[in-house]
Order: structure tokens, then C-alpha cells, then sequence
């Protein structure tokens, strides 16, 4: 009866301390790692609670947490408090476990659309800094890590042994918002044939000649190409033109196009000369959608699904593999861990891609081309095997697995513009912008790997992504490039977008065919770096991005998963009268020629005269 008597007499003070703390407005902690994380989105990983994004222990300054939230810039939860919350309190930095990179981040809470706190920005080394700031009242708080300034690079981020005061202890609600509600603008696409390529092709003499004829229309439609050169054929049945031209020359051709419903005409044009990329690349790469998680089967299936969709009958004609081709010098995953070149000095290919001059050839056997991504360092950004050493050979290898277009990123470049220290790969990161602000070395690796891929026998569309620096549009023709990044990376908000789109006009004198500006890619459809989500971009936004990134004369480069093309973002990428203007054989670049208050003004000229 004692015990009984006493465990009773505990339950009373245990409801009673229970009631008391409700009837007095004690405050309960919700600690942040109790919410749901997995709706954040993130530049790149999976958002991880209680470890840092590569999922390790909390780390900032040499000091551990054993609680939080590890997330990468560009980074958003949004917490639906209702009012119940009193304060937020915690730490924030810089996770050590990205030691030899140059991260840069800033912390910031928004709370019903107002920002009430921010960090500053924050690096690599700096001691966790305390939050605490008063949340009476806020409906919606949104934690956001934004980019220091200097891309979002191994921008590893820790909202350290967070935890809210608020009215109860059950935990808050998170949330991904939807961006508004989609509206197609985009004319449903007629059954009869209507072709949609490019007017213009340059080729070099010699070289590959690939180009399929973009139509649109029910099927099955027929193809015919009346003036085409000697050495040339078109399969009228799928419409692609292959073969090769020995002689330097222009072409005046007349494309048709016939189905069941009637018949298109079209004028086109065939440049055979020292120039290709006259018109801005259109097609996919592979990096805003699955990072470090590629593979030859996903490329298949993008292939696939960019002739399933019907997106290459509107001229999207790339498939672009970038980094985690190759093996990875640090990583734990079995499938990208191994040898990186072979004794002769040849780069080994990781386990998820094997073969790739078979995976090159079914792309090409589906109309299609492909792409591949390398650095002049090192390293890649993602510490996979890059071409510093090995230009001339890695050239060479593209070349003969058949590939048509080479991204090349600056990466560990800025570790080495001064030889190899101590002849040791493995002493130095996988990124740094040294070097980039000095007009010779910055133009000194691309011009290496420019010069072997002219010696190639087969064209390879070049992309400097050096992130503008010494102001590459004026000097990355002259290396051999047909186009260069003009920022560093996009993210898919509107002030990446807009911020971006904002900086365009200093280089639009350069643009020109076979010399473009490249924004970046387009972060429309399913994005996410590895963590696939909806664009956070509005529907407006979207349609403002795509529209913006035509007028610009841009590469046009999807980063969404292709199997997941919504209705909304199919009919966006198919505007062919906005596309159209991306690809006018003018190839100049919209400036912005009036500013009233927030409203600019941009004005594109267009081969026809018009503008």
C-alpha cells in the first residue's frame, strides 16, 4: 500500500506541475531538430539533422554541438510558429568539416516576410555566433543561408543547438511552400508540321556533321532537305542530317517538313568554317538535378526523356554530363572511389558511367548530342579528376568517345597557377579563385585546353565557367571558347535569378555567334542539387527567367529532372516563339535601354530588322 501510495502521489505532482506550467505561461523548448527537416531546400546534399550536410558531428571553430540542422547555401526552411513561439535561440557558423576550401555564408531569419536578424557573413574558421532574437508574435518564420558572396561553393552551414521558447513543447510545423499557382501561357502545339530549328549551323570542314530537324506536328511527319552539300544526307524519317563536308563553305538549304495535316517550309542555312555554337547551345545538364548522384543510366533516361517529351522537336538537342564522371579523391562511395588515371596517363571513368564512348553513342543514335564536364586543375570542385597536365590527352579521349561539347570549370585551377606545390595533388582543395583576377593567368589554362580540342577531329563546343572573372567575355573567343559564365552559380530564387540577370549588360557587346554569355543554367522544373524539389521561383518568375535568358541570346541549359516535366514547365521550355528569339542568327544581346523606377526596359535587335 506504501508504494502505491507514493507512486500516486507522484502522478498528482507530476499533472499538477503539468497544469501549473500551462495556467502560468512557463515557457516549453521545442528544439529545432524535432521539426521536420527533409521540406528545407538546399544548393546542394540533403538537409541532415543533428550532423553537418556531409553527415558528420556538428563542428564550428573546433567546437562540436550535438544538436542542429547541417544544410548548404542556398538554404530555406520555412516554420509555421502560428504565434506560439516567444524567442529563438542557438548557434550558427561554418561546418570545419569543408577545411581547404573558401566558404562564404550568411545566416538570416525572415519572419512574415521581414528580416529581423542576420549573422553578417561568416567563413571558414570563424566562431559559432550566437542567435537570439525575439519571435512574439511571428506567424511564419523562414531560416535562410544565403551565398557570401563568392558562389555557393562548399558553403557548409549549421544552425547549431537551435531550440525555440514557446507556448507548448509540441513541435512546429515546417513547409515548402508551392511558388503560386501555374498558368500556362504557351499556344497548344498544332498538329501540323511546324519546324522549329535553328536557321543557321556552323560546322568545320571535316568534322561530324550532326543536326536533326526540329518539327513539330502529328506523326509520323517526313523529312526532306533540298540543296544539301555533297557529303551530306538527311533520313527522312527522323529528319537528322549526318555526314561530313571536306571544304570550307555556305549553303543555302530548304527544309520541309509533311505529315497527314499538311506541310512546312524552311529556310536554313549551312556555315562550314572555322565558327560552331552560332546559335546558344540548347539542351540539359545534369548538375542542378542530380550532382554528385549521376550516372550513365540517368543520362540515358534524361536522353530518353528529352525525345519522349517532345522537347527536341523544339530544338533542345544537348545532354550534358557534369561533374562525378570520374573517380573522387576523397570519397567514401564505392561506386566513384578508384584509380584516376591509368599508366599511360588516361583518366579512369568511375564505376557508375563505364563505358563511354557506348554511352556517347546512344545518345547520338537518338538525335542527340552529349556533353562532359573537367577542370584545368587538379581537382574538380566536387574533388573528382580534373586535366590539369593532361589537356592534350583528355582532348584527345573526349574526342574519341565521341563527345560534342566540354565544360570547363576553374575549380583547384587558382592551387596551381604557380606550378604544383610539392609535386602533391592531394596538399591542395578542390577550389580556389586565385589567379582569377589576373588578365594572363586567368586566360592562360583555357587557352591549353582550347588549343588541343582544335586539334580535335571533331567539333567540341568549349564553355568557360571561370564565374566572369577578369571579365572573360572580352577575351574568351580569342582562347577558343563559344561561351563563358558570366556570374557564379544560380540558385533557384528570385534574387539569384534577378541579381544575375542584373549583370548581363556589361558584356552583351561581346556576344555575337559562336560567342555567347552564359548566366547560367535554367532553374525551372525539378531542381535541387541532389535534393529534388519544385523551383522555388513563382510561376511569374519562371516565365520572367526563361523570357530574360532568351532576350540575353543565352545558352539554354535545363538543370530540371527530365522525367518529371510538368505540364507547367513542358509548355514553358516550348514557347517556340520565345525560343526563337534565343536563336536568331543575329545572335545580339538584349540591353536595357530604359529605366523607369523598378521597371527596365531591354531591346534586342533582330536579324529581319525588327527588335
Amino acid at each position: 500500500m506504501k508504494i502505491k501510495h507514493i507512486l500516486i502521489t507522484a502522478l498528482l505532482f507530476i499533472l499538477s506541475s503539468i497544469t501549473f506550467a500551462q495556467s502560468t505561461g512557463e515557457k516549453q523548448v521545442v528544439w529545432l531538430d524535432q521539426l521536420d527537416l527533409t521540406v528545407a531546400t538546399q544548393g546542394f546534399g540533403v538537409p541532415q539533422k543533428n550532423r553537418s550536410v556531409d553527415g558528420k558531428v556538428i563542428t564550428i571553430a573546433g567546437e562540436t554541438f550535438d544538436r542542429g540542422f547541417g544544410t548548404h547555401a542556398e538554404s530555406s526552411l520555412l516554420i509555421l510558429l502560428q504565434g506560439k513561439a516567444h524567442n529563438i535561440k542557438g548557434w550558427v557558423g561554418i561546418d570545419d568539416e569543408i577545411k581547404g576550401h573558401e566558404p562564404a555564408a550568411e545566416f538570416i531569419l525572415i519572419a512574415d516576410g521581414k528580416k529581423i536578424w542576420a549573422s553578417g557573413i561568416m567563413r571558414l574558421g570563424d566562431k559559432a555566433k550566437p542567435c537570439e532574437v525575439s519571435l512574439k508574435g511571428v506567424q511564419k518564420l523562414e531560416l535562410v543561408v544565403a551565398d557570401g558572396g563568392n558562389g555557393n561553393y562548399y558553403d557548409h552551414a549549421d544552425w547549431a543547438n537551435v531550440r525555440f521558447e514557446a507556448d507548448d513543447a509540441k513541435p512546429f510545423e515546417t513547409m515548402n511552400p508551392i511558388s503560386g499557382t501555374p498558368y500556362i501561357l504557351t499556344p497548344r502545339t498544332s498538329l501540323l508540321p511546324k519546324i522549329n530549328s535553328a536557321t543557321v549551323f556552323g560546322i568545320r570542314p571535316k568534322s561530324p556533321f550532326q543536326f536533326i530537324v526540329a518539327a513539330s506536328g502529328e506523326r509520323p511527319m517526313r523529312f526532306s532537305a533540298e540543296g544539301l552539300p555533297a557529303g551530306l544526307k538527311i533520313n527522312s524519317l527522323t529528319g537528322l542530317i549526318t555526314g561530313t563536308l571536306k571544304a570550307a563553305g555556305t549553303f543555302a538549304v530548304t527544309l520541309k517538313a509533311v505529315n497527314g495535316k499538311g506541310k512546312a517550309v524552311k529556310k536554313f542555312k549551312i556555315v562550314c568554317g572555322d565558327k560552331i555554337a552560332l546559335t546558344p547551345p540548347m539542351g540539359w545538364n545534369s548538375w542542378n538535378c542530380f550532382a554528385d548522384q549521376v550516372s550513365a543510366d540517368k543520362i540515358r533516361r534524361a536522353a530518353d526523356a528529352m525525345i519522349s517529351s517532345g522537347l527536341v522537336n523544339h530544338g533542345w538537342t544537348y545532354v550534358n554530363i557534369d561533374d562525378f564522371w570520374q573517380n573522387n579523391k576523397d570519397a567514401k562511395d564505392p561506386s566513384i572511389r578508384g584509380e584516376l588515371r591509368d599508366a599511360s596517363g588516361n583518366i579512369v571513368v568511375n564505376s557508375r558511367f563505364g563505358d563511354m564512348g557506348k554511352l556517347a553513342d546512344d545518345v547520338h543514335n537518338k538525335g542527340l548530342k552529349i556533353g562532359i564536364y573537367s577542370s584545368p586543375g587538379p581537382w574538380t570542385c566536387g574533388s573528382c579528376t580534373g586535366s590539369y597536365g593532361h589537356e592534350k590527352l583528355d582532348a584527345e579521349t573526349y574526342a574519341r568517345w565521341g563527345f560534342d561539347y566540354l565544360k570547363y570549370d576553374w575549380c583547384s585551377y587558382g592551387h596551381v597557377i604557380n606550378g604544383m606545390p610539392d609535386n602533391d595533388p592531394y596538399k591542395i582543395g578542390a577550389l580556389s579563385y586565385k589567379g582569377g583576377d589576373n588578365l594572363e593567368m586567368a586566360m592562360k589554362p583555357f587557352k591549353v585546353m582550347g588549343d588541343a580540342i582544335k586539334e580535335q577531329p571533331r567539333d567540341i563546343v568549349f564553355s568557360l565557367c571561370q564565374y566572369g572573372m577578369s571579365d572573360v567575355w572580352k577575351w574568351g573567343n580569342s582562347v577558343g571558347g563559344s561561351l563563358w559564365r558570366t556570374t557564379n552559380d544560380i540558385t533557384d530564387t528570385w534574387t539569384s535569378v534577378k541579381n544575375i540577370a542584373l549583370q548581363q549588360d556589361k558584356a552583351a557587346a561581346y556576344a555575337k555567334p559562336g560567342s555567347w554569355n552564359d548566366p547560367d543554367m535554367l532553374v525551372v522544373g525539378t531542381v535541387g542539387w541532389g535534393n529534388p524539389h519544385p523551383s522555388k521561383l513563382r510561376p511569374d518568375e519562371q516565365y520572367l527567367h526563361f523570357s530574360l535568358w532568351c532576350l540575353f541570346s543565352a545558352p539554354l541549359l535545363i538543370g530540371c529532372d527530365m522525367e518529371k516535366l510538368d505540364d507547367f514547365t513542358m509548355n514553358l521550355l516550348t514557347n517556340d516563339e520565345v525560343i526563337a528569339i534565343n536563336q536568331d542568327p543575329l545572335g545580339n544581346q538584349a540591353k536595357c535601354e530604359l529605366t523607369v523606377g523598378d521597371v527596365r526596359i531591354y531591346v534586342k535587335k533582330l536579324e529581319d530588322g525588327g527588335q
